[in-house]
Protein backbone atom coordinates (compact mmCIF):
# COMPACT_ATOMS: atom_id res chain seq x y z
CA UNK A 1 0.00 0.00 0.00
CA UNK A 2 1.61 3.91 -1.05
CA UNK A 3 0.16 5.18 1.97
CA UNK A 4 -0.40 4.11 5.39
CA UNK A 5 -3.76 5.48 6.24
CA UNK A 6 -4.24 3.39 9.83
CA UNK A 7 -0.89 4.66 10.95
CA UNK A 8 0.26 4.13 14.95
CA UNK A 9 -3.50 2.87 15.22
CA UNK A 10 -3.93 -0.63 17.38
CA UNK A 11 -6.56 -3.23 16.17
CA UNK A 12 -7.65 -6.07 17.88
CA UNK A 13 -8.83 -8.33 15.45
CA UNK A 14 -10.14 -12.03 16.89
CA UNK A 15 -9.33 -14.76 15.54
CA UNK A 16 -6.12 -13.65 13.69
CA UNK A 17 -3.86 -16.43 14.10
CA UNK A 18 -4.56 -18.66 10.91
CA UNK A 19 -6.65 -18.34 7.51
CA UNK A 20 -8.54 -15.17 6.90
CA UNK A 21 -8.45 -13.65 10.18
CA UNK A 22 -4.43 -13.86 9.82
CA UNK A 23 -4.85 -12.30 6.00
CA UNK A 24 -6.98 -9.37 7.89
CA UNK A 25 -4.57 -8.95 10.71
CA UNK A 26 -1.76 -8.53 7.70
CA UNK A 27 -3.39 -6.31 5.59
CA UNK A 28 -3.91 -3.95 8.85
CA UNK A 29 -0.44 -4.10 9.54
CA UNK A 30 0.82 -3.47 5.78
CA UNK A 31 -1.61 -0.76 5.86
CA UNK A 32 0.21 1.32 9.32
CA UNK A 33 -1.67 -0.25 12.45
CA UNK A 34 -0.17 -2.45 15.43
CA UNK A 35 -2.39 -5.27 15.83
CA UNK A 36 -3.25 -7.42 18.75
CA UNK A 37 -3.58 -10.85 17.61
CA UNK A 38 -6.36 -12.57 19.49
CA UNK A 39 -6.86 -16.68 18.80
CA UNK A 40 -7.84 -19.27 20.55
CA UNK A 41 -6.07 -22.66 20.52
CA UNK A 42 -3.48 -21.36 17.78
CA UNK A 43 -0.78 -20.36 20.15
CA UNK A 44 2.13 -21.43 17.76
CA UNK A 45 -0.25 -19.91 14.68
CA UNK A 46 -0.79 -16.43 16.63
CA UNK A 47 3.08 -16.46 17.35
CA UNK A 48 4.27 -17.04 13.58
CA UNK A 49 1.42 -13.86 12.73
CA UNK A 50 2.70 -11.81 15.16
CA UNK A 51 6.30 -12.29 13.84
CA UNK A 52 5.68 -11.48 10.35
CA UNK A 53 4.01 -8.43 11.25
CA UNK A 54 6.93 -7.49 13.10
CA UNK A 55 8.75 -8.02 9.85
CA UNK A 56 6.43 -4.99 8.40
CA UNK A 57 7.54 -2.79 11.04
CA UNK A 58 4.59 -2.46 13.06
CA UNK A 59 3.72 -3.84 16.97
CA UNK A 60 1.93 -6.62 17.42
CA UNK A 61 0.67 -8.83 20.58
CA UNK A 62 -1.45 -12.28 20.92
CA UNK A 63 -3.93 -12.48 23.27
CA UNK A 64 -5.52 -15.88 24.28
CA UNK A 65 -9.46 -16.53 25.15
CA UNK A 66 -11.65 -18.93 24.48
CA UNK A 67 -14.66 -17.19 22.94
CA UNK A 68 -17.30 -19.77 23.73
CA UNK A 69 -17.05 -18.70 27.39
CA UNK A 70 -18.67 -15.38 27.40
CA UNK A 71 -16.78 -14.29 30.65
CA UNK A 72 -13.18 -14.40 28.36
CA UNK A 73 -14.77 -12.96 25.60
CA UNK A 74 -16.08 -9.59 27.94
CA UNK A 75 -12.84 -9.63 29.50
CA UNK A 76 -10.61 -9.57 25.80
CA UNK A 77 -11.23 -6.01 25.33
CA UNK A 78 -10.07 -5.11 29.08
CA UNK A 79 -6.96 -7.32 28.17
CA UNK A 80 -6.47 -5.59 24.83
CA UNK A 81 -6.76 -2.10 26.09
CA UNK A 82 -4.65 -3.07 28.74
CA UNK A 83 -2.21 -3.97 26.22
CA UNK A 84 -2.59 -0.56 23.99
CA UNK A 85 -5.38 1.76 23.48
CA UNK A 86 -7.87 0.48 20.90
CA UNK A 87 -8.82 2.32 17.61
CA UNK A 88 -10.86 -0.35 16.47
CA UNK A 89 -12.11 -4.05 16.81
CA UNK A 90 -12.60 -6.37 13.69
CA UNK A 91 -14.54 -10.04 14.58
CA UNK A 92 -13.15 -12.36 12.70
CA UNK A 93 -13.33 -15.87 14.84
CA UNK A 94 -15.70 -18.29 13.73
CA UNK A 95 -16.86 -21.75 13.54
CA UNK A 96 -17.58 -22.89 10.24
CA UNK A 97 -18.92 -26.72 10.46
CA UNK A 98 -20.98 -28.44 7.81
CA UNK A 99 -23.99 -28.83 9.56
CA UNK A 100 -28.04 -29.88 8.16
CA UNK A 101 -31.10 -28.65 10.08
CA UNK A 102 -31.44 -32.56 10.51
CA UNK A 103 -27.74 -33.06 11.99
CA UNK A 104 -27.74 -30.45 14.03
CA UNK A 105 -27.88 -30.83 17.96
CA UNK A 106 -28.74 -28.17 20.24
CA UNK A 107 -24.60 -28.12 21.67
CA UNK A 108 -23.78 -27.56 17.82
CA UNK A 109 -25.87 -24.56 17.67
CA UNK A 110 -24.90 -23.08 20.81
CA UNK A 111 -21.37 -22.96 19.83
CA UNK A 112 -21.63 -21.81 16.76
CA UNK A 113 -24.18 -18.84 18.67
CA UNK A 114 -21.59 -18.73 21.43
CA UNK A 115 -18.86 -17.94 18.88
CA UNK A 116 -20.31 -16.43 16.09
CA UNK A 117 -22.67 -13.77 17.41
CA UNK A 118 -22.59 -13.88 21.41
CA UNK A 119 -19.00 -13.16 21.08
CA UNK A 120 -19.20 -10.51 18.77
CA UNK A 121 -22.00 -8.51 20.51
CA UNK A 122 -20.22 -9.11 23.92
CA UNK A 123 -16.64 -7.53 22.13
CA UNK A 124 -18.55 -4.69 20.56
CA UNK A 125 -20.07 -4.05 23.86
CA UNK A 126 -17.56 -3.39 26.08
CA UNK A 127 -15.19 -1.74 23.20
CA UNK A 128 -17.63 1.16 23.44
CA UNK A 129 -18.27 1.49 27.22
CA UNK A 130 -14.24 1.54 27.32
CA UNK A 131 -13.88 3.95 24.48
CA UNK A 132 -13.01 7.03 25.89
CA UNK A 133 -15.80 9.85 25.20
CA UNK A 134 -13.26 12.49 23.61
CA UNK A 135 -12.45 9.30 20.90
CA UNK A 136 -13.51 7.74 17.94
CA UNK A 137 -13.24 3.54 17.34
CA UNK A 138 -14.48 1.59 14.60
CA UNK A 139 -16.04 -2.05 14.96
CA UNK A 140 -16.25 -4.67 11.69
CA UNK A 141 -18.35 -7.87 11.47
CA UNK A 142 -16.88 -10.46 9.51
CA UNK A 143 -19.70 -12.43 7.36
CA UNK A 144 -20.51 -14.40 5.10
CA UNK A 145 -21.82 -14.43 1.92
CA UNK A 146 -24.36 -17.04 3.33
CA UNK A 147 -25.72 -14.34 6.13
CA UNK A 148 -27.64 -12.33 3.23
CA UNK A 149 -28.59 -15.49 0.97
CA UNK A 150 -28.85 -17.98 3.69
CA UNK A 151 -29.62 -21.81 2.50
CA UNK A 152 -29.59 -25.45 4.19
CA UNK A 153 -26.29 -26.04 3.82
CA UNK A 154 -23.66 -25.39 7.20
CA UNK A 155 -26.84 -24.10 9.27
CA UNK A 156 -26.00 -23.25 12.25
CA UNK A 157 -23.13 -21.45 10.75
CA UNK A 158 -25.60 -19.46 8.47
CA UNK A 159 -28.10 -18.55 10.74
CA UNK A 160 -25.73 -16.98 13.04
CA UNK A 161 -24.20 -15.14 10.62
CA UNK A 162 -27.09 -14.16 9.42
CA UNK A 163 -27.88 -12.60 13.19
CA UNK A 164 -24.32 -11.38 13.05
CA UNK A 165 -25.54 -9.05 9.90
CA UNK A 166 -28.55 -8.05 12.37
CA UNK A 167 -26.53 -7.36 15.21
CA UNK A 168 -24.14 -5.55 12.52
CA UNK A 169 -27.04 -2.58 12.04
CA UNK A 170 -28.71 -2.60 15.09
CA UNK A 171 -25.37 -2.23 17.14
CA UNK A 172 -24.38 0.62 14.45
CA UNK A 173 -27.45 2.57 15.14
CA UNK A 174 -27.03 2.18 18.90
CA UNK A 175 -23.07 3.44 18.59
CA UNK A 176 -23.41 6.13 15.99
CA UNK A 177 -22.24 8.95 15.48
CA UNK A 178 -19.26 7.97 17.28
CA UNK A 179 -18.69 4.33 16.43
CA UNK A 180 -19.00 3.12 12.44
CA UNK A 181 -19.93 -0.68 12.97
CA UNK A 182 -20.04 -2.13 9.29
CA UNK A 183 -19.58 -5.92 8.03
CA UNK A 184 -17.58 -7.50 5.27
CA UNK A 185 -19.50 -10.41 3.88
CA UNK A 186 -16.43 -12.13 2.35
CA UNK A 187 -17.13 -15.00 -0.33
CA UNK A 188 -14.40 -17.53 -1.49
CA UNK A 189 -11.18 -16.17 -0.18
CA UNK A 190 -8.98 -18.93 0.86
CA UNK A 191 -8.85 -22.69 -0.21
CA UNK A 192 -11.09 -25.48 2.04
CA UNK A 193 -8.46 -26.75 5.01
CA UNK A 194 -9.33 -30.25 3.51
CA UNK A 195 -7.66 -29.59 0.08
CA UNK A 196 -11.18 -30.66 -1.86
CA UNK A 197 -12.30 -29.83 -4.73
CA UNK A 198 -12.86 -25.90 -5.45
CA UNK A 199 -13.71 -25.84 -9.12
CA UNK A 200 -16.99 -26.07 -8.43
CA UNK A 201 -16.84 -22.83 -6.16
CA UNK A 202 -15.64 -20.41 -9.08
CA UNK A 203 -18.31 -22.15 -11.53
CA UNK A 204 -20.85 -20.57 -9.36
CA UNK A 205 -19.14 -17.16 -9.01
CA UNK A 206 -20.65 -14.52 -11.54
CA UNK A 207 -16.66 -13.23 -11.32
CA UNK A 208 -15.39 -17.07 -12.14
CA UNK A 209 -13.07 -16.60 -9.83
CA UNK A 210 -11.84 -16.82 -6.06
CA UNK A 211 -11.18 -13.05 -4.37
CA UNK A 212 -7.46 -12.35 -3.47
CA UNK A 213 -5.88 -11.94 -0.31
CA UNK A 214 -5.32 -8.03 -1.52
CA UNK A 215 -8.83 -7.28 -2.00
CA UNK A 216 -10.39 -8.23 1.28
CA UNK A 217 -7.60 -6.18 2.69
CA UNK A 218 -8.32 -3.36 0.92
CA UNK A 219 -11.89 -3.71 1.78
CA UNK A 220 -11.20 -4.16 5.13
CA UNK A 221 -8.93 -1.01 4.88
CA UNK A 222 -11.37 1.08 3.28
CA UNK A 223 -13.93 0.20 6.07
CA UNK A 224 -11.65 1.33 8.88
CA UNK A 225 -9.50 4.02 7.51
CA UNK A 226 -12.39 5.74 4.94
CA UNK A 227 -14.89 7.59 5.65
CA UNK A 228 -16.55 7.44 9.20
CA UNK A 229 -19.87 8.65 7.52
CA UNK A 230 -20.22 5.35 6.47
CA UNK A 231 -21.91 2.89 9.29
CA UNK A 232 -24.42 0.22 9.23
CA UNK A 233 -23.02 -1.82 5.89
CA UNK A 234 -22.38 -4.77 5.02
CA UNK A 235 -19.98 -4.97 1.67
CA UNK A 236 -20.45 -8.09 -0.30
CA UNK A 237 -16.45 -9.03 -1.18
CA UNK A 238 -17.86 -12.33 -2.66
CA UNK A 239 -17.64 -11.97 -6.57
CA UNK A 240 -21.27 -11.60 -6.87
CA UNK A 241 -21.78 -15.15 -5.42
CA UNK A 242 -24.48 -13.53 -3.03
CA UNK A 243 -26.74 -12.25 -6.32
CA UNK A 244 -27.62 -16.10 -7.83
Amino acid sequence: METLPLLNKTILITGAARRVGKLLALGCAQAGADVIIHYGQSAAQAEETRGEIEALGRRAWTLQADLSRPDEAAGLITRANQTAPLFALVNSAAIFEDLTLANTTLTDWERHMHINLTAPFLLGQAFAAQLPQEQTGRIINILDWRALHPGPDHFPYTISKAALAALTRSMAAALAPRIPVNGLALGAVLPPADAGDTSRISASIPMERWSTPEEVQQALVFLLAGPAYITGEIIHVDGGRHLI
